[in-house]
């Protein structure tokens, strides 16, 4: 297996498509209609995925606790700006 190249490969997906992608896979293994080499690589690609989507949610999380409300319970009227880096 090469983390490294599913973690390219799904550089681009959005969290809506990998979720989408999973949910296919998951569907496909649970009705057994796969070989065993391919439930594997579905397995690895499955996992890869799941860590894509865990890793977009974090970020959505981060995002929004950037968002400053104010304090009259009005629309925020902006957002720190988020960087993973420290």
């Amino acid at each position: 297996m090469n983390d490294g190249k599913a973690a390219a490969d799904l550089s681009g997906i959005s969290f809506e498509d990998a979720l989408r992608e999973l949910e296919g896979i998951v569907a496909s293994l649970e009705r057994g209609d796969v070989s065993l080499d391919d439930a594997i690589a579905a397995f690895e690609r499955g996992t890869a995925l799941k860590a894509h989507c865990q890793t977009r949610l974090e970020e959505a999380r981060m995002k929004v606790e950037q968002i400053r409300v104010p304090s009259d319970g009005g629309a925020p009227q902006a957002a720190d700006s988020f960087s993973t880096e420290d």
